[in-house]
């Protein structure tokens, strides 16, 4: 066994940060969308 697989510095599930990973950037995305949907209803 390798030194790292004995001294873990995290425990926690790799799918769990991966789906807060996608939550966040879809959000930000999702919200980039809205605003430019806003702004782009209010300039016509």
């Amino acid at each position: 066994m390798n030194e790292f697989e004995k001294n873990v510095q995290s425990n926690r599930n790799d799918a769990v940060d991966s789906g807060v990973g996608f939550v966040v950037s879809f959000g930000f995305f999702a919200t980039m969308f809205v605003i430019a949907t806003a702004i782009h209803l209010l300039g016509s």
